[in-house]
C-alpha cells in the first residue's frame, strides 16, 4: 500500500509492529536516513540495537546471499520485543529477492525496512510493496517538514510548544536549513531548555540556530547602519589585525544593505519585507534590521548599494592606488555619513 505524506508522517512516529515491510525511497539521501532512524526507533525502542533486534544487511550483501534476508526475518533474539530487518540502499534488481521474503512473512518475524533512491512509477520495487496488502511504500521528496513535523519533533525533544509568530520563525528556518542541520538545531534547541518549561522564543531561535555571519563583521556593518561613524575607525583596526580581507567586508556590507533594500522595498512595507527574508533573521536581529530598513528607506539604500558596488569594483580591479582596506574603511565612513542624512 502506498501512504499518503500525512498519513507517513503519523505512521513514522507510531509505527504498527504487525506490518510486514516498509519500503522509504525519494531523491534526498539525509531525509531517508532521518526517516528511516526515527521510524526504526519507533519499532524496536532505544535498547533495540543492543538487543540484537536489528538486523542491517547492505543491499550489495543480499545481492551475494539472497537467502540473508529470511534468515534475519525469521532469526530470534534472545532478548523480547520487535524486531527489523534493515535493507539499505536497495534498488528494482532487489526485488525477487525480497518478494519471496514478503511472501513467507509471519506473525512474530521482523518486519522488513527498506530504503532506496529516487524510484519512478515503474519501479519494480514500489510496486511490490504498494501491491502488498500489509506492507508500506512511502516517498520522501524535497519538501520541508510540516508544521505537524516540527510539532512532533519539539514534543519528541520535551519543549514547550511556542506560540503561533515563533512556530512561524521555525518553519521559515526549516526551509532554509538541510535536514541534518535543522534536526541539529532542534537537538540544540533541547539542551538550551533543558530544565526550562518556558515556550521556545525567537530570542532562544537566534541564539542557537546556524549564522552565516561572523560577528566581527556584524558589529562593524551595524555600526555603519546605524550612522555611529566615529567608532568604525578602532573596529576596523582590530578586524585588519584579526586578518580580515577587505574583499570579505565589502562582501558582508553589500550582503547586508541588499537585504535592508529587499525589505524596504516590499509593498507592504519593511515590517512585512522583514518576515519574507530568506534566509530568515530572528529575535533582536530581526527588529535591528528592521529599525535599520525603516531608517534608510528605499532611496538612501539604492544610493548606498551603488557606492559599495563601485567599491567593490575597485578592490577587484588592482588599479587602486589607496590601500585596499582604507578604500572599504572610506567607503563605511560615507555610507554612515549618508544614514544620518
Amino acid at each position: 500500500m502506498k501512504l499518503s505524506p500525512r498519513e507517513a508522517s503519523g505512521y513514522f512516529v507510531k509505527p504498527d509492529a504487525s506490518r510486514t515491510g516498509l519500503l522509504i525511497y525519494g531523491p534526498d539521501a539525509m531525509r531517508i536516513a532521518l526517516k528511516r532512524q526515527q521510524v526504526i526507533a519507533a519499532l524496536i525502542g532505544p535498547k533495540g540495537k543492543e538487543e540484537m533486534r536489528l538486523a542491517c544487511i547492505p543491499a550489495a550483501d543480499l545481492r551475494k546471499d539472497p537467502a540473508a534476508l529470511i534468515d534475519a526475518m525469521t532469526a530470534q533474539s534472545f532478548f523480547p520485543g520487535p524486531r527489523v530487518a534493515f535493507i539499505e540502499d536497495a534498488s528494482d534488481g532487489l526485488s525477487k529477492v525480497i518478494e519471496p521474503a514478503l511472501e513467507e512473512w509471519r506473525d512474530g518475524d521482523a518486519q522488513i525496512v527498506v530504503t532506496a533512491g529516487q524510484l519512478n512509477g515503474r519501479s519494480a520495487l514500489r510496486k511490490l510493496f504498494e501491491g502488498h496488502s500489509n506492507a508500506f511504500a512511502i516517498g520522501i521528496y524535497d519538501d520541508p517538514p510540516s508544521r505537524g513535523e516540527i510539532e512532533a519533533e519539539l514534543t519528541r525533544a520535551k519543549i514547550t510548544m511556542p506560540e503561533r509568530d515563533v512556530m512561524d520563525d521555525l518553519t521559515a528556518l526549516s526551509k532554509d536549513l538541510d535536514p541534518g542541520d535543522f534536526r541539529q538545531t532542534l537537538e540544540k534547541f533541547a539542551l538550551y531548555k533543558l530544565n526550562d518549561p518556558t515556550p521556545l522564543s525567537s530570542d532562544d531561535i537566534a541564539n542557537c540556530a546556524p549564522t552565516s555571519t561572523e560577528a566581527g563583521l556584524d558589529d562593524v556593518i551595524n555600526i555603519v547602519a546605524e550612522a555611529r561613524s566615529g567608532e568604525i575607525g578602532p573596529i576596523m583596526c582590530k578586524l585588519q589585525a584579526q586578518g580580515v580581507q577587505p574583499v570579505a567586508l565589502c562582501i558582508a556590507t553589500l550582503r547586508h544593505f541588499k537585504t535592508l533594500y529587499a525589505a524596504a522595498s516590499d509593498p507592504g512595507g519593511a515590517a512585512q519585507g522583514i518576515g519574507k527574508l530568506r534566509p530568515p533573521v530572528f529575535g533582536p536581529r530581526r527588529d535591528r534590521m528592521l529599525r535599520q530598513a525603516q531608517a534608510w528607506g528605499i532611496y538612501n539604500l539604492e544610493a548606498a548599494l551603488s557606492l559599495i558596488v563601485d567599491t567593490d569594483l575597485k578592490l577587484r580591479s588592482g588599479s587602486q592606488h589607496a590601500p585596499a582596506m582604507a578604500l572599504v574603511e572610506r567607503c563605511l565612513i560615507r555610507l554612515a555619513m549618508m544614514a544620518r542624512k
